[in-house]
């Protein structure tokens, strides 16, 4: 079993009243129960070899990986060294981020890894992913936002949305509820809306909106269940569910809800195949339709 597969062992510790699914429900289940030992071993260990390899590296690799006595605090150098591009100091954000990491938090951002890991073909380390992929890093800073959003903090929630959307490019409301083992592949245009639910071992790649369809309130945005794939510049818009194991072709307008395992395509997007239980478009990362 894969690192990206075993994401359907785990529970997420999500606030309740999460929509049940036919899938991998956020209020069903946990983050992958991955090796984190191993990971975060395999990620040091990587950066030491190239510190060796790019010396003019080594500082930046000891800053934020090798000289970081906890898991949790690679992640929040790493992050907090890429958001420090505002008036407010470094050591602050890494404080404000290190408070926010929680062990669920960070059995999702390990999820995240290995998935990167398995299916991008330009990924080849941990290390790399960890470095930068602003994907990766968008997705890390939302999950500090929404903790902070569900703490009753929608202000400083809201700040480091926008920071991170101005930083890294991906613009994802603080309250979106997002499962773990998410790839977002490149990250640029990527829109998610603030009732947006998406649930574990999805892939979106860039220039993908999952926004509401006008000035409607309440619960306006798309529900992106288990195993999903959607494809760079496709738009899905509303409170619509697109089922587990479907895939969302490059390009297509989504404004009707999506059966389980099959594709869809085109301005409006339409059926046009279905797919074997087994394919999880996700990993596969097939783009033909």
């Amino acid at each position: 079993m894969t690192g990206a597969q075993e994401v359907a062992a785990l529970s997420l510790t999500e606030e309740t009243g999460m929509p049940k699914s036919t899938g991998l429900g956020l209020a069903e289940q946990q983050p992958p129960s991955l090796d984190n030992a191993s990971v975060w071993a395999v990620i040091r260990a990587e950066a030491a070899k190239l510190a060796v390899g790019e010396p003019i590296l080594r500082r930046l690799l000891a800053t934020e990986v090798t000289d970081a006595t906890g898991d949790n605090e690679i992640i929040a150098r790493v992050l907090a060294a890429r958001l420090s591009v505002t008036q407010v100091e470094t050591g602050n954000l890494l404080d404000l981020i290190l408070a926010t990491l929680t062990d669920d938090i960070m059995r999702k951002v390990e999820a995240d890894l290995a998935a990167v890991r398995e299916r991008d073909p330009a990924c080849t380390t941990f290390l790399h992913a960890l470095l930068n992929l602003k994907g990766f890093h968008a997705l890390q800073t939302h999950r500090i936002a929404h903790a902070l959003w569900n703490a009753g903090r929608p202000e400083i929630a809201t700040w480091l949305a926008n920071l991170a959307s101005r930083v890294f490019g991906p613009d994802i409301h603080p309250a979106a509820r997002i499962g773990a083992s998410i790839m977002l592949d490149h990250g640029s245009g990527i829109v998610i809306g603030e009732t947006a639910l998406i649930e574990h071992e999805v892939s979106i790649l860039q220039n993908v909106t999952l926004g509401g369809t006008g000035k409607e309130t309440g619960d306006r945005h798309p529900k992106i269940r288990r195993g999903v794939m959607i494809g760079a510049g496709a738009k899905i818009l509303g409170n619509i569910e697109i089922g587990a194991f479907s895939k969302i072709a490059a390009g297509s307008v989504v404004l009707k809800a999506v059966p389980e395992h099959c594709t869809v395509a085109g301005v409006p997007a339409t059926v046009v195949r279905i797919h074997r239980a087994d394919e999880i478009p996700a990993e596969t990362m097939d783009q033909n339709i």
